[in-house]
């Protein structure tokens, strides 16, 4: 029999895996609650490692329970799951493209468009007659499964490695001011009447911002590059029905916020890159008002 009874000498001598991490294999335990950790859950203590548990727990040192806490390069708080947030996102989009394909005519209520019918027909409907929502609601809609399909791998491949480095509210303020970004510049200078949707705004934000964070950690930057190329020669090609307007929209967006989350001083770090947020998010809302005074 190849089988080994629980308890036997040879399961007794295994190496024991990262409480956090199943997968990692570790020699390390927390010096307070024992539990093996790895490299990427130890916590320096004044007297070896604790786990992020026990940190948060209070060190016993006297200082808040948050003063411990390990943190990312933008100074988000490591968690369990780094990929909660993009798999919400994940989840919504889906949910959105399901609901659709069920009930098409529900497109009618997602997606941006500026102002229809166009005058001197009454009465409109779009973003110039108040329905601000559909900046963001476009967002999260598709039509075609091609269309979901590259978004959300491009989403999975960045998000996740994004939400790691930023922290989760971090990253969505990231992911969702730069959709709003692709979606006021596409109000701004596409025809009123053309009727856009799709997530790529807030996907060329990742792009952006992923390009910030591996020029800021020195890694070799001509895959972020070479598949940044590749998906604005997709963009301006003709035939390929694409709003250019979103994904430069969402890019731009990206990278100043990218790089705002990522080499903001320590000290003032929060005020930096939420200020940066408002700021991009502010600009986002003046382009709004101006299209929308051109087309009233």
């Amino acid at each position: 029999m190849d089988d080994q009874a629980a308890g036997s000498p040879q399961d007794a001598r295994s190496v024991p895996v990262c409480y956090r991490h199943p997968d990692r294999e570790t020699g390390i335990r927390c010096t307070r609650c024992e539990r093996p950790i790895c490299p990427e859950c130890m916590v320096n203590a004044s007297v070896g490692f604790q786990c992020p548990e026990c940190v948060r727990s209070g060190s016993g040192t006297g200082h808040a329970p948050t003063a411990s806490l390990p943190r990312t390069i933008a100074g988000g708080t490591v968690v369990a799951d780094p990929r909660l947030v993009t798999k919400v996102l994940l989840g919504i989009n889906l949910a959105v493209f399901v609901a659709v394909q069920i009930r098409p005519s529900l497109l009618r209520d997602l997606y941006l468009i500026g102002v229809w019918p166009p005058a001197p027909f009454l009465p409109t409907e779009g973003v110039a007659d108040g329905e601000w929502y559909r900046l963001f609601t476009s967002m999260f809609t598709h039509e075609a499964i091609w269309h979901i399909a590259f978004n959300m791998l491009g989403l999975w491949w960045l998000g996740g490695p994004l939400e790691q480095a930023l922290g989760r509210a971090r990253y969505l303020a990231l992911y969702l001011i730069s959709g709003l970004a692709g979606s006021a510049l596409t109000y701004l200078l596409a025809s009123g009447t053309t009727a856009t949707l799709g997530a790529s705004g807030a996907i060329f934000g990742l792009f952006g911002a992923m390009a910030v964070l591996m020029r800021r950690l020195d890694y070799d930057m001509r895959p972020i590059i070479a598949l940044l190329v590749i998906n604005l020669i997709f963009t301006f090609s003709p035939g390929f029905n694409i709003a250019w307007q979103a994904h430069i929209g969402g890019l731009v967006a990206g990278v100043v916020i990218g790089y705002a989350m990522v080499h903001a001083p320590r000290e003032r770090r929060a005020l930096i890159q939420y200020g940066t947020c408002a700021l991009v998010l502010a600009v986002v809302v003046l382009l709004v008002l101006l299209r929308t005074a051109q087309l009233t």
